[in-house]
């Protein structure tokens, strides 16, 4: 199918499913015509970012057409910055770009300079660096009433940006030069930002008189902020102790509704300075102390840390505690709180602006855990800290735990390299397969049969574990495998759906315009239909929302053949591409997804072009369809990693269906289907057979 990388409103660009095989199999010369078009259309697709300067202010126009109370543009951008505030990135970004779209009606420059500048400040609250920087300059260039309303909080963002590239100097001179631009009242926030990029870059001296200077916030929590930089600072100047009695006090500190977040900063930085004093069990049990007041915490975007420099994340607290626990020989505990964090981080991914079941944020334990596994099932969870990546083995009776000399950064580096060799139908990634799957598998002592079902983390989501190889094979040969964004939510989806009825639901090749016709689709739908006697399709202009919506609660199969979006800013607005109603386009939405009671579905599968991926918040929610599905009841996803051939495609699904129509689990079904299109010597390169991963339940039978 196609994957088109989302803008403010309608779609604009596309990838199309090649219909022909574009990579070379391994046998042959890898590349070639076929396998450089393919990997040509990918790289316009990421090209055509629909989230550009032109782009956005076409939306906006429209988007300000449709609007029945019409506001100034003005009034748009402080609707920008509220909604930004607030976290909610999506509608940020289309506030301002109705701004946009009104500057350029009325010629306005300054409107134009302010309207860039909040696209910045958006972009660089929602992570996005390389946009924020963009807009941050196109602010600059043009000319604003009051310079120090634009120019200081532009280059703050700069400096923003910096900091968290890591170009600590280079963002000293960004804040230098935002603290010679700002009003009064913005001063102080630029100037907290500078003393944290000082202290990251090892000029404790300077950052030290920078904090002389500032006066005390009014705020109460940017006082706490600020009490937490003075902290930081002194274990910057190697006074471990002084900081440890700092953040003691800050543990017993009142910050009004929010006093229980500042102490679970608190306690952490106790634990580090602990740690800094060598004192690993006292570490461990400040960090406990921080991990427990996690629960406390509301989930909510906090631009006021932004504002100061800190770039804080509450993932970073459970990095501490997973390595700490594990240097204090207690491999138990710190895979309970890497499994804790992914909880932790959906929730602070939805933010309360959708609904959530309570068992999608529950967690389970080692000892409940273990009671589950069956003889042959083999858990393996990753968690990828800044300095190394930790690995966890769990069986019925056994938990082991090891340490791969790999920081995340590089392991970011060596997750592309791999996908970009199998993307383009590389010889490489023969190669690339090989050596991944000796570091990363090989020190598992996984025997070979064994079910193996992987917890992923950072990088480590977007890797087809599937393709890695051992020993010459590929771990698909020897062990089927599924992935679980958490293994408590695809432990308690095994338990509640372990057998469905055989009912098929099927939507194929939804009308949109003619540009996104996919009769490759339509195909695949009557074709799996055909394994199930008791089968519904709904083609074309029957593919519509409505009708998803209204069948999704009584679906116990529903396979989607469509066109993909995904949300870089805000995943939550990540979109399947549905039929037009009533002449208008009307996407089903990552966050109405959510939304649906879909307990009674059993499977979904979205055999569309990277439906799998989403952004990786810092901690690891991987955010859009994935979660989404599994959220709302689903028991299983099957979901895209790349764009995927048509051929075998219709083989992997063919035979995946089949075995399922049979009786057989979707793990060992799952296993099947690649296995058939990797036994094809013309499509035995992982282009074409491991694209799609097997995602929660691992244990789903079909049948009465």
């Amino acid at each position: 199918m196609g994957v088109l990388l989302l803008g403010p409103g309608g779609p604009s660009a596309l990838a199309q499913r090649p219909a022909s095989p574009p990579p070379a199999a391994p046998a042959a010369p890898a590349g070639g015509p076929n396998a450089e078009a393919a990997a040509d259309r990918m790289a316009q697709a990421r090209l055509a970012d629909t989230d550009t300067l032109l782009a956005l202010t076409s939306e906006g126009a429209v988007l300000y057409g449709q609007d029945a109370v019409k506001l100034s543009g003005y009034q748009y951008c402080s609707q920008a910055v509220a909604l930004a505030e607030a976290g909610e990135f999506r509608q940020s970004v289309r506030a301002a770009s109705k701004a946009l779209h009104l500057a350029n009606a009325t010629s306005d420059p300054n409107l134009r300079a302010v309207a860039n500048r909040d696209l910045a400040i958006v972009y660089s609250y929602s992570g996005q660096l390389e946009k924020a920087e963009e807009f941050a300059r196109e602010a600059l260039r043009h000319t604003a009433r009051d310079p120090k309303l634009v120019v200081g909080p532009v280059q703050k963002v700069i400096g923003d940006v910096r900091t968290r590239r890591g170009d600590f100097a280079g963002a000293v001179l960004s804040y230098e030069e935002a603290l010679a631009n700002s009003s009064p009242r913005y001063a102080p926030l630029v100037q907290a930002s500078l003393v944290n990029a000082l202290i990251e870059s090892g000029d404790a001296a300077r950052a030290r008189q920078v904090l002389g200077d500032m006066a005390e916030p009014r705020e109460a929590p940017l006082a706490a902020q600020l009490e937490r930089t003075r902290a930081r600072l002194l274990l910057a100047e190697n006074k471990p102790a002084e900081a440890r009695d700092r953040y003691r006090a800050l543990t017993a500190r009142q910050v009004g509704t929010d006093t229980a977040y500042y102490r679970l900063w608190a306690w952490d930085g106790v634990a580090r300075s602990e740690l800094a004093l060598g004192q690993k069990q006292a570490a461990a049990e400040a960090a406990g102390r921080a991990l427990a007041d996690v629960d406390q915490v509301r989930a909510r975007f906090r631009s006021e840390e932004v504002k100061m420099g800190l770039f804080s994340d509450l993932q970073s607290v459970f990095e501490r505690g997973v390595a700490v626990y594990s240097e204090a020989g207690d491999p138990q505990r710190a895979f309970e709180v890497s499994e804790h964090s992914r909880s932790r981080a959906l929730l602070d991914a939805v933010r309360g602006r959708a609904k959530l079941s309570e068992s999608s944020a529950g967690t389970v334990g080692v000892a409940a855990l273990q009671r589950t596994l069956a003889a042959d099932e083999r858990v393996v969870q990753y968690h990828a800290l800044p300095d190394r990546l930790m690995v966890w083995v769990v069986g019925p009776d056994s938990i082991t735990e090891k340490r791969i000399g790999v920081k995340r950064e590089e392991l970011a580096e060596l997750v592309e390299t791999f996908r970009n060799s199998i993307v383009r139908g590389r010889r490489a990634a023969i190669t690339n397969a090989d050596k991944l799957g000796a570091a990363l598998l090989g020190p598992l002592g996984l025997a070979p049969g064994q079910r193996v079902v992987v917890v992923p983390h950072g990088p480590l989501h977007y890797l087809p574990f599937q393709a890695l190889r051992l020993d010459g094979r590929y771990l698909i040969e020897t062990h089927p495998v599924s992935v679980a964004p958490s293994i408590s939510i695809a432990v308690q989806l095994a338990q509640r759906t372990p057998r469905v009825n055989a009912s098929l639901t099927a939507f194929g090749n939804p009308r949109i315009e003619d540009k996104y016709d996919l009769p490759g689709a339509e195909t695949e739908v009557k074709q799996l239909a055909q394994l199930f006697p008791r089968n519904t399709v709904y083609m074309g202009a029957a593919a519509t929302k409505t009708q998803f919506r209204d069948v999704a609660s009584r679906s116990p199969l529903m396979h989607v053949a469509a066109h993909a979006e995904a949300d870089e800013v805000d995943p939550l607005y990540s979109r399947i591409l549905l039929a037009n109603e009533g002449g208008k386009q009307n996407f089903l939405e990552a966050h109405e997804i959510l939304a649906l009671p879909m307990d009674g579905t059993a499977l979904v599968t979205l055999s569309a072009c990277e439906s799998g991926l989403g952004r990786i918040a810092q901690g690891d929610e991987v955010l859009g369809f994935t979660r989404s599905f599994l959220s709302a009841g689903s028991s299983s996803l099957i979901a895209s990693l790349w764009p995927v051939s048509d051929d075998a495609t219709a083989v992997l699904m063919g035979t995946l269906y089949g075995e399922l129509a049979k009786g057989r689990d979707i793990q060992k079904a799952m296993q099947a289907g690649q296995l058939a299109v990797l036994k094809d010597p013309k499509m035995s390169h992982p282009f074409f057979w491991a694209p799609f991963n097997l995602i929660g339940n691992w244990r789903l039978t079909v049948g009465s």
